[in-house]
């Protein structure tokens, strides 16, 4: 039985791996009452008795508990932005080329974070199909619930005496520089421009869609090739997909995929100029889902066991 310690389990993404792992047999969980979470010591014999820890940490106690990992049994999932552009650790999106078989055998593993998984699993297809031209200018803009900005900000939005400003979308990561964005470069091989990028926050607890416009001039094909670039590269994914035609009655909603650990791709345009599209929980393929299908190709299984998918 495989023994498994989340440190940091109070937060959303901890909340929602307990909840994803609750119940599964082949799994022996290790809890800390929260006096003894605040024990370095106590966390740091849970970290060591672990075959899996997933970090659900901000960055700096992040590599604070990599530190207190004397054993070498032990493989680390790092939800935090700490390690995903650090070469002694592993990216773990499974969906890129040579990643599964990398994850497989890692000791050390860096979760994608949700705004980049969904600019990434548009731009990869397209870059390595050489249908995206590498030169591009490309502007992205990705959609995301509250969870996203952890407890402070889902008490924000919903708390008795909540701001108005709250009700509407909120552009936020102004001056370009969102933390995301050296993960995007650096899994998005060979594009040259690092993509303006606009993360919006909207009146949702969960749900994200990002969306990246492109005009003809941009690609070397149609778009139906573009479809098909998508078509091909995820045929046999289980956890993202293409959907020709998604929508529902002439729109596209965020709140789409709310719950689930899966990934719809789409595209939707005239030709000329269209948006290619990426809609997902910001909790499930975005942060808890992503890890836990990464716990899965460590331990040999089924990478969607426990997952919330749709019916095949």
């Amino acid at each position: 039985m495989t023994k498994v310690f989340i440190d940091g389990g109070s937060g959303t993404t901890g909340l929602r791996l307990a909840e994803r792992l609750r119940g599964r047999k082949d799994l022996e969980m290790i809890t800390l009452s929260a006096e003894r979470h605040r024990d370095p010591a106590a966390r740091a014999e849970a970290l060591n008795a672990a075959d899996i820890a997933f970090l659900c940490l901000p960055d700096d106690a992040a590599r604070e508990a990599v530190g207190m990992v004397q054993s070498g049994k032990v493989a680390v999932i790092d939800t935090s932005t700490a390690h995903r552009v650090d070469p002694a650790w592993c990216y773990g999106m499974p969906e890129l080329p040579g990643k599964r078989e990398k994850i497989q055998k890692a000791r050390r593993v860096a979760n994608p974070g949700c705004h980049a998984s969904g600019v990434i699993a548009l731009l990869v297809p397209l870059l390595a199909g050489v249908i995206l031209r590498p030169e591009a200018e490309l502007t992205c803009t990705s959609l995301t619930g509250y969870s996203g900005g952890g407890k402070k900000m889902i008490a924000e939005y919903e708390g008795a005496e909540a701001s108005p400003l709250l009700s509407g979308g909120r552009l936020y990561a102004l001056t370009q520089g969102h933390k995301h964005l050296p993960e995007i470069m650096a899994a998005c091989a060979g594009l040259k421009k690092t993509p303006v990028f606009n993360p919006i926050v909207t009146p949702c607890f969960a749900g994200m869609e990002v969306i990246i416009g492109l005009h003809r001039d941009q690609l070397n094909g149609t778009q139906a090739q573009v479809e098909e670039a998508y078509a091909d590269f995820y045929r046999e994914s289980r956890m993202i997909r293409f959907v020709p035609g998604a929508g529902e009655a002439g729109f596209l909603s965020s709140r789409a995929l709310e719950g689930r650990d899966d990934m719809e791709i789409s595209v939707a345009g005239n030709g000329e100029r269209m948006n290619v599209i990426a809609r997902f929980d910001n909790l499930g393929k975005g942060a808890s889902g992503a890890a836990i299908q990464n716990m899965n190709l460590l331990m040999g299984v089924d990478e969607t066991t426990g997952l919330a998918l749709p019916r095949q």
